[in-house]
């Protein structure tokens, strides 16, 4: 336990959704409170096709506070609600740290705090929405309000070096008020999943000689499904006795399933929608595949290297900062189905070198995206904010 006083932390966070920020913000919120931290999760509303990750809060004792009005989608009336209802628990709790992540719940939590003179305002980005996810006039506008946000934020934490780049190149703050925290996990089930071995090949129909490729991620546009399915046909064109899992579900699933029936491959491409049992699937795939447009830090590359994949991903975002060229997998350009494809049959044809490549990834993503190192570096930077005087919000002006 900590030898000091309690800090109060508030997370607010948009939704429980299944993904990567879902696991990092449930994690945070458990371990700190472990670490002597006073700490509450506040979420809002996940949509149907996103699925959620309660399941997982229950597992870690973390009971959040839902607000219902809290979304994805803008929705004025909604908005201003759940906008109240985050400034009466902050009157309330009266935190010394208000952190928030992803878009919508950083721009309520952020304000409604800098309205409360809350001591410390941290927002995190995991990705951003600058580009490829809307047209150039809504992307410019984001991008005005994050600079805005960023004058009533102590700190902005990006989750890449990639990630700060991009910040400091749309100008949304300065580069001494951005700090790089990566990504921690906990990835012990998957340091050791060979016990699992042979239970999702079964329930494939798949024999022991036949390739799987795993995708695991959200069915929607900015993960760009559509190439891996173009770069699937060519991989079975040249290697007919492989197979791709593809694990999730999203807007784009309609489309997903038309294009993979006019191609004819019904027969490589399964879609099943959310799974919990990611032991059992990475157990049994000989590699790991990501075809995003954009990503902050792709988690599931980071399990499917802890679980022993090489990896193939397109070079976009924070994933440099976890695969490593010719090292750990390959990075393509983003959009190139050739190069996907050849990437993988590499891979596929070379058991030695993937297995190499595992190996590597493995050791990797144990040094670097840890939970113990997640939680020692934002104890320190909680720590340091509130000791140095630096925990008050911008100046408010009339």
């Amino acid at each position: 336990m900590r030898d000091k006083p309690v800090v109060k932390i508030l997370r607010v966070f948009s939704r429980l959704n299944i993904g990567g920020p879902s696991i990092h913000v449930v994690l945070l919120t458990a371990e700190m409170q472990a670490c002597g931290y006073d700490t509450r999760l506040v979420v809002g509303r996940e949509s149907r096709s996103e699925g959620n990750m309660i399941y997982l809060a229950e597992r870690y004792g973390v009971t959040p506070v839902q607000i219902q009005e809290l979304g994805r989608a803008i929705h004025p009336w909604s908005d201003a609600l759940a906008f109240k209802k985050i400034y009466q628990l902050i009157r309330e709790f009266r935190p010394d740290v208000v952190h928030t992540h992803t878009a919508k719940a950083g721009v309520l939590g952020r304000v409604a705090a800098w309205m409360l003179d809350v001591p410390v305002i941290v927002h995190t980005f995991h990705g951003h929405v600058f580009h490829s996810y809307f047209g150039n006039a809504r992307s410019a506008f984001f991008r005005w309000i994050e600079r805005v946000l960023s004058r009533m934020s102590t700190r902005i934490i990006a989750i890449s070096d990639n990630v700060k780049q991009d910040l400091m190149l749309y100008h949304i703050a300065p580069p001494e008020k951005i700090v790089v925290v990566p990504l921690g996990l906990d990835l012990d089930s998957l340091l050791s999943v060979e016990h699992h071995r042979g239970t999702f090949r079964k329930e494939l129909g798949l024999g022991p000689n036949d390739k799987l490729v795993g995708i695991v991620g959200r069915v929607v546009k900015v993960k760009n499904l559509e190439i891996a399915v173009k770069a699937a046909e060519r991989v079975i064109q040249r290697l007919p006795a492989t197979h791709f899992a593809m694990v999730g579900d999203g807007d784009e699933k309609e489309n997903l399933v038309r294009l993979i029936a006019q191609r004819g491959l019904e027969r490589h491409i399964t879609l099943l929608g959310w799974r919990r049992d990611l032991e059992n699937i990475y157990s049994d795939c000989d590699l790991a595949l990501n075809t995003s447009l954009n990503e902050g830090t792709p988690v599931a590359l980071i399990e499917a290297m802890a679980a022993g994949l090489p990896t193939v991903a397109t070079n976009v975002g924070g994933t440099a900062n976890v695969v490593v060229q010719d090292v750990t997998g390959y990075l393509c350009p983003s959009g190139d189905a050739e190069a996907l494809a050849a990437a993988m049959i590499n891979i596929l044809g070379d058991q030695r070198r993937a297995r190499e490549m595992g190996r590597a990834g493995r050791e990797r993503v144990r040094q670097r995206f840890s939970k113990q190192r997640l939680v020692r570096d934002l104890d320190s930077l909680y720590t340091n904010l509130l000791s140095k005087g630096e925990g008050f919000p911008a100046e408010k002006t009339a």
